[in-house]
């Protein structure tokens, strides 16, 4: 058996893992790189395999980073099985004919400014054709069943209590005059305590593993401070009358967030300002959260025994219509708008900071990572100027990161989780999914507590199990 890693080598993005098992190959995962534009596009757009050869993917959750090169894949010649989870099926339904359009659109309005320029239109990477022909391969598969990968190989999901429908992968691999060799892909990890979901499960022992370490080096405040952070950054804006803008994952942080907010306003806790969730994937996500309570935790499962809806309240609005979204420029009382994506590299998020990025009052608040090299990251590190569509905007407003949201594992919950393993029957670790600084520390971590061979693989590089 070789395993190749393809994306999310000593980066956070573009998780993507090749496996070469019996004659087949196998795709763990296949996401969208995100980075640098140019650099972005030629990484997403070429494959270093072809994708007419790969038997199956394994895809262990719906985010764009993990899932979002799909139907690219499709448009280049792949037709075998996306195994995944059900709520996972039904996140990509939505968000990759997202993406679709938000490519199609953002290419639409680069293209108008390219014309005045005189420079070259561009095309989206895929259309929302390409993402109809890719969801009728699509194969859900819940948690805990075991499911036929490839000849030979058998798979079984478990939650990974990272976002709705997430999973970590167990593979039990038959090769010809060898027991058993059972092989394990973590996804991404969440972390225990979070709201709305279940806690991360263990997949059993397996003798190798690839691992998540986006924050392997790094403590997140605790989750029980979330509520506290947040309301701190709303009163301290709205003191200044300013607006709150909220770059954040349409899956999962979005609705965490919501779902803070919901308790501070049950509690009398948050100023009565109107929130916006300005995004339809978010608006349409939701819906989906609310189909699937077979992945809440207990807690919420209760809770939705008193509540109509965990959701929504009365301050809350859902927005589809560009117009509307367009409108919340003009609105000169303070307000908070949530809006995706949240890497700040697309849709209407990049629109919002535009517009308000150079006034003192507002705030910039981060719930979630921002990959190197995206506008989020600038922003983070507070870069005194920001290219938004090839213009140049000082930076003069507030920037505020809550790593209390964070859905990812901090350093001491991925060890906690990794620790579960049998020292003596994992005799590999590779750590993906996460900054070199990152992947490095935890690696040190692992080492002190006697855990055998780690690697940290770079891109394209192979090992033979």
């Amino acid at each position: 058996m070789i395993i190749q890693f393809l994306g999310a080598a000593r980066t956070v993005t573009g998780s993507m893992h090749l496996l070469h098992v019996n004659g087949s190959k196998i795709l763990l995962d296949c996401g969208l790189f995100q980075g640098r534009r140019a650099e972005t596009y030629d990484r997403n757009k070429n494959f270093p395999f072809e994708p007419a050869a790969i038997d199956a993917v394994v895809l262990s959750h719906a985010h764009i980073d993990h899932a979002g090169n799909l139907p690219n894949l499709v448009k280049n010649g792949f037709s075998g099985k996306i195994f995944c989870t059900p709520a996972t099926a039904d996140l990509c339904r939505i968000m990759l004919m997202d993406s679709a359009h938000i490519q199609e659109k953002d290419s639409e309005f680069i293209n108008k400014k390219h014309a005045k320029k005189k420079l070259p239109p561009v095309a989206p990477l895929y259309t929302s054709d390409d993402v109809q022909q890719m969801l009728g391969l699509l194969t859900e598969i819940p948690y805990r069943t075991s499911f036929e990968a490839a000849p030979g190989v058998q798979a079984k999901y478990f939650d990974a209590g990272h976002i709705l429908g997430s999973a970590s992968i167990h593979l039990t691999i038959e090769e010809a005059k060898r027991p058993a060799y059972h092989f394990g892909f973590t996804g991404d990890v969440g972390r225990p305590n979070l709201p709305i979901l279940r806690d991360p499960e263990f997949m059993g022992n397996v003798s190798a593993l690839i691992s998540e370490s986006t924050y392997g080096g790094r403590t997140h405040e605790p989750v029980d401070q979330s509520p506290k952070k947040l309301l701190e950054v709303v009163k301290r804006t709205i003191d200044r009358g300013g607006k709150i803008i909220v770059p954040s994952f349409s899956v999962g942080r979005t609705q965490d967030l919501v779902y803070e907010l919901n308790n501070l306003k049950t509690e009398g806790l948050l100023p009565d300002i109107p929130i916006y969730v300005d995004s339809p994937l978010s608006t349409n996500a939701t819906e989906v959260f609310r189909k699937h309570a077979e992945c809440f935790d207990e807690e919420t499962l209760a809770l939705m025994k008193t509540t109509n809806d965990v959701f929504g309240f009365d301050r809350l609005h859902y927005i589809r219509d560009v117009e509307e979204s367009k409108a919340l420029n003009d609105k000169k009382e303070p307000c908070m708008i949530i809006a995706a994506s949240g890497m700040c590299e697309a849709g209407r998020i990049v629109h919002h900071i535009a517009n308000n990025i150079g006034n003192p009052k507002n705030t910039i608040m981060f719930v979630g990572y921002q990959a190197e090299h995206t506008l989020g990251k600038k922003l983070v590190e507070r870069n005194p100027e920001v290219t938004i569509f090839g213009d140049v905007y000082q930076l003069q407003c507030e920037v505020a990161v809550l790593n209390s949201f964070s859905a990812h594992a901090d350093k001491n919950e991925l060890f906690q989780y990794i620790s579960q393993f049998d020292k003596n029957l994992l005799k590999n670790i590779f750590l993906v999914h996460g900054d070199l600084d990152q992947a490095e520390k935890f690696s040190h971590t692992l080492q002190e507590h006697k855990f055998k061979r780690i690697d940290i693989p770079q891109r394209l590089e192979k090992f033979d199990l």
